[in-house]
């Protein structure tokens, strides 16, 4: 797998790589990632024409998921520590 190339974002790192047959475009941010593969086909077959698909729609999208990812992580990581019993200290 190699690197074509890199999307300017100002909220996101987006890369896209290629290997054999396909694409991937992979979105970061923070603690965070999404990578979308794709086939290569006679449209959809280089760094350009990624980045037509990377529309702003696409972005936006790619942000609402990383904001449930987010709730996701942390509502898992209350009911862990919930369990775990982890708290703080009682001080008398």
């Amino acid at each position: 797998m190699r690197i074509i190339g890199n999307i300017d974002s100002p909220t996101l790192k987006v890369t896209v790589f290629k290997m054999d047959n396909k694409l991937s475009v992979k979105f970061e941010t923070g603690l965070y990632e999404q990578t979308f593969k794709f086939r290569e086909s006679n449209e959809l077959n280089d760094f350009e024409s990624v980045k037509k698909l990377v529309d702003e729609r696409l972005k936006e999208e790619v942000m609402e998921n990383f904001a449930k990812m987010h709730r996701s992580k942390n509502e898992a990581l209350g009911r862990f520590l919930q369990q775990a019993g982890a708290g703080f200290e009682e001080i008398i």
